[in-house]
């Protein structure tokens, strides 16, 4: 297709959109932009135009786009049927690998989502605890659940541990049942749980928040004081699980909670997400294992079909091998050093922040440790820059720089280039 006739197709793609959802979108990315292919560490849009991929679909794509063996995997499995509502070898092959690499997982139950890990994830530690509230952290992104878009992003943020919710349509009671501090603050959360500790089901946390690691001690805390008093510890390992590590940010801290919630990468681009932890907290699952009055009713139509689960199984064979952690740790921190190089060189204050796999740039010249900190960078800067980025060939989202296996010198360089020429565009805007 000649470019004339492309940019006609994508014109007409994104009217089409208009027309037919709510602002265009799918609620994921602005409306302009449709994504027709992708390969590798890079995809193209409907209008032929070609970007290093640094979204890698909210992050799920870690060994690349179409990587050839997921792709035969998928291929040869779904001639065979794609969904049982049953159980099947691949799916309960996924649930052992995941026991045998995430150190908390004694025993996983499949979903469909990242949202629905978290939302069964807190369900599983109110029905263990036979109690109600939840402590999360100020910023912690937990999944479209009412309990979870409590204090994600407030623009005023209010008194802790006092929760505000983040969208429209939410009970007013959520509020009573969530408890919020902030991330990386010892002292704060040690004291509530301490003054709650007879009310709390749970502590949900990112273990790596967003793009804020955890200070060195902190998730060491959480895990002592919530030990001390048998409250769940969950991690949010939607993000980092299989990503900083094989065993997850649990190995890459060094920090083992009680339960976890798994997505993205586990699939292997397709529809899955996991629960995983302790069994006798897992064993609420089982009608049979507990009374009536503890067991959690789940079902999901796709909950480890067999065409995801090969998919994330394909995945895990890949990260297995010798020297992919290494690879990506390796290109994430040339890319955050020399993103960190660039702005100093042209005289701009800012912070590059995260870890190699996943990171982004603040415009601020405070250091970051918590979601307060993150209000006071200039967002307005940060969107020029995508902006700029964009027309350069770069792919990212709002926040993020998602790292893959698949990312190779040539992406590095039109990067780095990239960066470069717009930050100097920046400077003289």
């Amino acid at each position: 297709m000649d470019p004339v006739s492309e940019s006609e197709v994508e014109r007409g793609l994104v009217e089409k959109a208009k027309r037919v959802l709510p602002g265009g979108t799918f609620g994921n990315f602005p409306s302009e932009v449709v994504i027709r292919e992708g390969r590798g560490g890079r995809v193209w849009d409907e209008g032929g135009r070609e970007y290093v991929d640094f979204l890698l679909g909210s992050g799920p794509m870690l060994v690349g786009h179409a990587h050839p063996e997921v792709t035969a995997a998928v291929h040869e499995r779904i001639a065979l049927g794609t969904t049982f509502f049953a159980n099947n070898r691949w799916g309960i092959e996924l649930a052992e690998a995941i026991v045998e690499a995430v150190p908390c997982a004694e025993q996983v139950r499949f979903v469909s989502t990242g949202s629905e890990a978290d939302l069964y994830a807190m369900r599983a530690a109110r029905a263990f605890r036979r109690r109600d509230k939840i402590l999360k952290f100020e910023g912690g992104f937990h999944g479209m659940s009412d309990y979870s878009l409590m204090s994600l992003a407030p623009k005023r943020p209010g008194n802790f541990p006092r929760a505000p919710p983040d969208s429209a349509g939410i009970p007013k009671s959520v509020q009573d049942e969530m408890l919020v501090a902030a991330f990386n603050d010892v002292g704060m959360a040690e004291s509530l749980i301490e003054e709650h500790k007879d009310e709390l089901a749970g502590v949900i946390v990112e273990p790596f928040q967003r793009l804020i690691p955890p200070k060195p001690g902190f998730l060491q805390a959480l895990r002592a004081v919530t030990a001390k008093h048998g409250i769940p510890l969950i991690f949010d390992e939607v993000v980092t699980g299989f990503r900083f590590a094989y065993g997850g940010a649990q190995e890459y801290y060094g920090v083992t909670p009680d339960l976890c919630s798994l997505g993205k990468i586990v699939g292997g681009g397709f529809a899955l997400a996991a629960v995983a932890g302790r069994a006798d907290i897992m064993k609420h699952f089982d009608r049979l294992a507990v009374q009536d009055e503890d067991f959690i009713f789940q079902v999901g139509t796709l909950s480890g079909n067999p065409v995801a689960a090969v998919a994330g199984l394909a995945t895990l064979e890949v990260l297995k091998r010798p020297g992919a952690y290494k690879q990506v740790f390796a290109t994430g921190r040339e890319l955050m050093s020399a993103l960190s190089e660039i702005v100093k060189q042209a005289g701009i204050e800012a912070q590059v922040i995260g870890e190699p796999p996943l990171f982004d740039i603040y415009f601020t010249d405070q250091p970051i440790k918590d979601y307060r900190d993150t209000l006071r960078a200039d967002a307005a800067m940060a969107k020029r820059f995508n902006q700029l980025l964009r027309a350069r060939g770069i792919m990212k989202g709002e926040s993020k720089y998602y790292v893959s296996l698949a990312h190779d010198r040539a992406d590095i360089d039109h990067t780095i280039a990239a960066w470069t020429d717009a930050i100097q565009e920046l400077r003289s805007s």
